[in-house]
């Protein structure tokens, strides 16, 4: 089981992450995919990602980061997408929720990124939260110029889901999922999703799943507690929770041309 989305450069994890990443590969996790979500951060996760056997990283700027993007990003996301480590672009897309930036930069840093992509024929990494319909609009016209797409810690309704499996996304599940309060409508679209689109992640240090048993001390989610997702997707999808991670990590394999 390869968690697609950590992210590893958090200050929560300054005084630990060696061990961090021990723990979670003592707990059977295969892979893992260190977030890039601005250009320092790209830095750093391509930097760990070589640190470490089964890292790898992605590169670019998150939504909420858009105002920073100037004309040198492009060139900076470029170099580091050189690094046999990135495999992918991304963290990039539209969050309407905050606006911590505009909607006007956010689009123009997400377009750049989608073309960046496009011109070097690699994956797109992607995040958006209340503003489905206009990161449709923009993804839409590239995707027969990229190699493949993930739309992580997917959250959306069952219609944003099937528009999304229309055009040929992988969507990305996190411990979201477990959450009593905010995830029962995810988990009941989880079914409507084909095995072969589904990828598996933590998010962490956030998200930790609220329904694990006895509750870890700390609140700061780690990637040792995917088997606990794995395993509660795979029931609520009536599957098999070692075929379903054995066919996650085959999707993650494909989508990133990755051999571990």
């Amino acid at each position: 089981m390869f968690d697609i989305g950590l992210n590893l450069t958090s200050s929560q994890f300054a005084k630990d992450r060696d061990e961090v990443v021990a723990r979670a590969f003592s707990a059977g996790v295969s892979g893992l995919l260190l977030t890039g979500t601005n250009l320092h951060e790209s830095e750093q996760a391509q930097q760990l990602a070589s640190r470490y056997p089964h890292c790898w990283s992605t590169a670019g700027v998150h939504p909420h980061d858009s105002s920073s993007w100037t004309p040198q990003s492009v060139e900076t996301l470029r170099t580091l997408a050189r690094a046999e480590q990135v495999v992918a672009i991304g963290e990039c897309g539209l969050d309407f929720n905050r606006n911590f930036s505009t909607p006007a930069e956010q689009e123009h840093a997400f377009t750049a990124q989608l073309a960046l992509a496009a011109e070097l024929g690699m994956p797109v990494f992607m995040h958006c939260r209340d503003a489905h319909a206009r990161f449709l609009e923009l993804l839409t016209p590239w995707l027969d110029k990229l190699p493949g797409a993930v739309l992580h810690c997917f959250t959306g309704s069952r219609q944003e889901a099937a528009e999304c499996l229309d055009r040929g996304l992988y969507l990305g599940i996190t411990g979201w999922v477990c959450d009593e309060r905010r995830g029962l409508a995810l988990r009941e679209l989880l079914p409507m999703i084909p095995a072969e689109r589904l990828l598996v992640e933590t998010d962490a240090p956030y998200l930790l799943p609220r329904d694990m048993t006895p509750k870890p001390a700390s609140r700061r989610n780690e990637p040792a507690w995917l088997g606990h997702i794995v395993e509660r997707i795979a029931h609520w999808r009536g599957e098999d929770a070692a075929w379903l991670a054995a066919q996650t990590d085959e999707n993650v394999r494909r989508l990133f041309n990755l051999r571990f």
